[in-house]
């Protein structure tokens, strides 16, 4: 057994030690070996307590039986370290959509005309740059900047830091970073610590509506090139979309036609409203062209160079038209990205990518242009719809278990059904016979009828999975009703609780309650709750005293408050979920749903967090 084995050991072995003694008790030796990636059944382990009659168990008695359970092959080493394969084949990687999941990547040496994905692997080193370059834990770790060259962004993201700093800079206080396991002052960091750092931030990603896809924390550490590039991207859209709202600005009121709605406005997909912005600020300055897309249409460079003509900010132009005088395509694109930087907006594209086309780079270009000089004036006499705290989770949710196409607004993408049905496949497998659904495209005369007729097929579908569904039908999630958001949590409790099936039947919140109280008592905790609206929850207590029983040593409880402020309160809440992500729990839950004690969310978060304590329970059989 090398040092550093001893080593990694020795720091799961004082999780376990609570007494600090240094030693543990037979009872807890299950989780620990769990801990250290050994799988032993539970009468093995048995068999192993009895013959500790005093009732503890010593480090060196702890890695003896270590070494006994891999000399007997029931211990597999499931990380890896990276190793750099001359290819790597794309096409057994996720089936989602391309445009949020997928990567073909080439890891051999390439010539100047670099693969379009290694262009998006130099884009996105670029921007986690910029974006991280003031973060004082990644100065310190030496973890920024990350260097294009090889494998650097692969071996970058290998302990997990960098991908839970990048989700919070996408959606703030989504991450707890306290709750991060950073390396010793040797600049060691144990396999197991970068494998919760990985866990905890693959359930983030899903949290803030990520699908990931056949991605665990294994593909991230050993530096999978194409998973690792697919989940890079959906975070950093996700974060440069993130602003795209009436909200943030007012002024997008301004692109809808003169019979459009605002609910129209939201329904519409990010690239939709970028390309309408682009053509509302080249109008501005006289341009005639109409961009369409962000590939074919941006290939010569002369909508951009209108566009930052027309964004530019007074105390930081002009910006001339003179790369238009240039006829070599890529040295005009060349002269427009040096008009970008002027403006500190040159982010994700270089020339090559703007004559090629790349519309991934190219798209989050320009939105990342939006973002910063968005130079719209906003318009008076409107009322902004604001989408609610529930609705951006159920929303979250959706995207998350790969709703085709992503769901920008609810009330707007589910009128077709489409979406609801794909969920409903989900959520309940074999559920939906698809010879009843009606798929685009749906013409003018009579497409609305088939529509309704799809929306009529979703309640039904509900209806047959027990969901009450009372005074709500097809016409109501066609028309846009608040009602589908009532339908929408029935799909994602039901989600939820399928995960805790027993004897084919699905728990009930009394159960899960109970189930929570004995845990708690059975480990000695003092906390408790009669129901999912008990007010005590809000001080997120019992939450993390939960935490801490199903994975004994985790918690920090030098980082638990009081909780006598509101301020307190937060910041026990953003603990106790990232802690929960952190040993495997998928929670969508947010901190104010705590703090509020919202009894619907809470009880997601305690039926996730039971799902998790099944699953040890069944390791250690």
């Amino acid at each position: 057994m090398s040092a550093e084995t001893v080593e990694e050991y020795k720091e799961v072995f004082e999780r376990f030690d609570t007494s600090s003694k240094g030693s543990i008790t037979t009872n807890s030796l299950g989780d620990a070996l769990a801990a250290c990636g050994a799988k032993v059944p539970g009468f093995k382990v048995r068999d192993i307590q009895e013959s500790y009659t005093e009732g503890v168990i010593t480090f060196d008695d702890f890695c003896k039986i270590l070494n006994q359970v891999r000399s007997k092959n029931t211990f597999k080493e499931t990380i890896k370290p990276i190793e750099l394969k001359k290819k790597v084949n794309v096409n057994k990687g996720s089936e989602k959509s391309s445009e949020w999941t997928t990567h073909s990547y080439a890891e051999e040496p390439l010539p100047s005309d670099q693969s379009r994905q290694d262009r998006e692997k130099l884009a996105f080193v670029d921007w986690i740059n910029f974006r991280l370059a003031k973060d004082e834990l990644l100065l310190k770790l030496g973890s920024i900047p990350i260097s294009e060259e090889g494998e650097a962004l692969f071996a970058a993201l290998r302990d997990g830091i960098i991908m839970n700093k990048l989700v919070n800079d996408s959606v703030e206080d989504t991450v707890d970073e306290r709750a991060l396991n950073l390396p010793s002052e040797s600049g060691n960091l144990s396999i197991f610590k970068i494998q919760e750092n990985q866990t905890l931030a693959l359930n983030s990603c899903v949290a803030i509506g990520c699908n990931v896809v056949n991605i665990g924390a294994e593909d991230l550490i050993n530096g999978k090139a194409h998973l690792c590039l697919g989940l890079l991207w959906q975070v950093i859209r996700i974060g440069l979309m993130a602003k795209i709202t009436l909200k943030d600005c007012p002024g997008l009121r301004a692109l809808l036609d003169e019979f459009e709605t605002l609910e129209q406005l939201l329904a519409m997909s990010p690239e939709e409203i970028l390309c309408r912005w682009v053509n509302y600020q080249l109008n501005k300055v006289g341009c005639k062209r109409v961009v369409k897309n962000f590939t074919h249409d941006i290939k010569d460079s002369e909508v951009y160079a209108h566009l930052l003509v027309a964004v530019c900010p007074e105390d930081k132009g002009p910006i001339g038209l003179d790369p238009l005088n240039i006829q070599d395509l890529t040295k005009r694109a060349e002269m427009v990205l040096d008009n970008a930087e002027m403006i500190d907006a040159r982010s994700f594209v270089r020339a090559h990518d703007i004559v090629n086309g790349n519309q991934k780079l190219n798209l989050a270009f320009v939105a990342n242009l939006f973002n910063m000089y968005p130079a719209m004036d906003a318009v008076e006499g409107f009322e902004i719809i604001e989408e609610t705290r529930e609705e951006k989770t159920m929303r979250n949710w959706m995207n998350s278990c790969g709703a085709t196409p992503r769901v920008k607004y609810i009330y707007e993408d589910l009128k077709d059904g489409l979406a609801i049905i794909q969920l409903f496949d989900k959520i309940q497998k074999g559920c939906v016979n698809w010879k009843k659904v009606n798929t685009p495209p749906f013409k003018a005369l009579g497409g609305a009828m088939k529509q309704i007729e799809n929306c009529n097929y979703a309640i039904d579908l509900g209806h047959n999975l027990g969901f009450v569904l009372v005074g709500i039908d097809g016409k109501n999630l066609h028309d846009g009703d608040k009602l589908t958001l009532g339908l929408v949590w029935q799909m994602m409790r039901h989600y939820t609780l399928a995960m805790l099936t027993h004897d084919g039947k699905i728990m009930k919140d009394n159960e899960i309650i109970k189930w929570c109280n004995d845990k708690l008592a059975e480990k000695g905790k003092t906390s408790s709750f009669s129901s999912f609206k008990d007010s005590s929850l809000g001080n997120s207590r019992t939450i993390v005293d939960l935490i801490d029983a199903i994975s004994p040593g985790y918690i920090n409880y030098d980082l638990v408050t009081a909780a006598g402020t509101d301020d307190e309160k937060f910041l026990n809440a953003r603990y106790a979920i990232t802690m929960a992500r952190k040993i495997g729990a998928r929670i969508f839950a947010l901190p104010e749903d705590i703090t509020e004690v919202n009894p619907k969310m809470i009880m997601t978060v305690f039926a996730c967090l039971m799902s998790v304590g099944f699953a040890k329970d069944q390791q250690k059989k």
